[in-house]
Protein backbone atom coordinates (compact mmCIF):
# COMPACT_ATOMS: atom_id res chain seq x y z
CA UNK A 1 0.00 0.00 0.00
CA UNK A 2 0.72 3.60 -0.54
CA UNK A 3 -0.17 6.82 1.35
CA UNK A 4 -0.06 10.44 0.11
CA UNK A 5 -0.15 12.50 3.83
CA UNK A 6 -1.35 16.66 3.59
CA UNK A 7 -0.85 18.02 6.75
CA UNK A 8 -2.12 21.59 6.47
CA UNK A 9 -1.10 24.74 8.37
CA UNK A 10 -3.40 27.10 10.18
CA UNK A 11 -4.70 29.16 8.15
CA UNK A 12 -5.77 32.82 8.24
CA UNK A 13 -9.26 32.18 8.36
CA UNK A 14 -10.42 29.12 9.71
CA UNK A 15 -13.63 29.02 9.40
CA UNK A 16 -13.42 29.69 5.83
CA UNK A 17 -10.59 26.52 5.24
CA UNK A 18 -13.06 24.51 7.26
CA UNK A 19 -16.07 25.67 4.63
CA UNK A 20 -13.73 25.07 1.41
CA UNK A 21 -12.39 22.04 2.24
CA UNK A 22 -15.46 20.28 3.07
CA UNK A 23 -17.91 21.56 0.61
CA UNK A 24 -15.23 21.28 -2.01
CA UNK A 25 -11.53 19.97 -1.62
CA UNK A 26 -12.93 16.72 -0.45
CA UNK A 27 -14.98 15.82 -3.41
CA UNK A 28 -12.32 16.99 -5.64
CA UNK A 29 -9.98 14.84 -3.75
CA UNK A 30 -12.28 11.73 -3.50
CA UNK A 31 -12.46 11.68 -7.54
CA UNK A 32 -8.40 10.57 -7.46
CA UNK A 33 -8.34 6.92 -10.08
CA UNK A 34 -7.17 4.01 -7.51
CA UNK A 35 -8.04 5.98 -4.32
CA UNK A 36 -8.30 3.45 -2.16
CA UNK A 37 -9.40 5.20 1.78
CA UNK A 38 -9.75 9.21 2.94
CA UNK A 39 -9.39 10.25 6.56
CA UNK A 40 -8.89 13.48 7.78
CA UNK A 41 -8.00 14.23 11.03
CA UNK A 42 -10.77 15.75 13.77
CA UNK A 43 -10.02 18.11 16.28
CA UNK A 44 -6.96 20.00 17.03
CA UNK A 45 -3.30 18.90 15.99
CA UNK A 46 -0.72 18.46 18.67
CA UNK A 47 2.58 17.35 19.74
CA UNK A 48 3.23 15.36 22.53
CA UNK A 49 4.24 18.57 24.21
CA UNK A 50 1.10 20.57 23.13
CA UNK A 51 -0.14 22.66 20.18
CA UNK A 52 1.27 22.05 16.63
CA UNK A 53 1.04 24.84 13.68
CA UNK A 54 -1.30 22.26 11.82
CA UNK A 55 -4.76 22.66 11.48
CA UNK A 56 -5.77 19.24 9.57
CA UNK A 57 -3.83 16.35 8.52
CA UNK A 58 -5.20 13.76 5.27
CA UNK A 59 -4.14 10.63 5.12
CA UNK A 60 -4.81 8.97 1.61
CA UNK A 61 -4.41 5.26 0.35
CA UNK A 62 -3.38 3.67 -2.22
CA UNK A 63 -2.77 0.32 -3.90
CA UNK A 64 0.84 1.48 -4.49
CA UNK A 65 3.19 4.38 -5.04
CA UNK A 66 2.78 4.18 -9.00
CA UNK A 67 -1.12 4.24 -8.72
CA UNK A 68 -0.53 6.95 -6.29
CA UNK A 69 1.83 9.43 -8.58
CA UNK A 70 -0.50 7.96 -11.17
CA UNK A 71 -3.59 9.62 -9.48
CA UNK A 72 -1.56 12.62 -8.91
CA UNK A 73 -1.14 13.48 -12.40
CA UNK A 74 -4.68 12.75 -13.82
CA UNK A 75 -7.11 15.52 -14.52
CA UNK A 76 -8.64 14.59 -11.00
CA UNK A 77 -5.49 14.60 -9.42
CA UNK A 78 -4.54 18.06 -10.66
CA UNK A 79 -8.28 19.46 -10.07
CA UNK A 80 -7.22 18.84 -6.12
CA UNK A 81 -3.74 19.93 -6.40
CA UNK A 82 -4.72 22.97 -8.01
CA UNK A 83 -7.82 23.72 -5.38
CA UNK A 84 -5.28 23.33 -2.78
CA UNK A 85 -4.01 27.06 -3.60
CA UNK A 86 -7.60 28.44 -2.97
CA UNK A 87 -7.63 27.87 0.94
CA UNK A 88 -4.68 26.13 2.53
CA UNK A 89 -4.06 30.00 3.52
CA UNK A 90 -1.04 28.73 6.13
CA UNK A 91 0.83 26.51 3.90
CA UNK A 92 0.78 22.35 3.17
CA UNK A 93 3.47 19.73 3.43
CA UNK A 94 2.63 17.01 1.20
CA UNK A 95 4.02 13.49 1.52
CA UNK A 96 3.66 10.09 0.13
CA UNK A 97 5.08 6.59 0.68
CA UNK A 98 4.86 3.15 0.63
CA UNK A 99 3.23 1.64 3.63
CA UNK A 100 4.42 -2.04 5.59
CA UNK A 101 2.05 -3.13 8.92
CA UNK A 102 4.89 -2.87 11.16
CA UNK A 103 6.60 -6.45 11.99
CA UNK A 104 5.71 -7.60 8.62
Amino acid sequence: MARLIVMYRTPEDVAAFDRHYSGTHIGLASKMPGLRSYEISHGPVMTPDGASSYHLVAMLRFDEIASLKAALASPEGQAAVEDVGRFATGGVDIYLFDDRVAGG
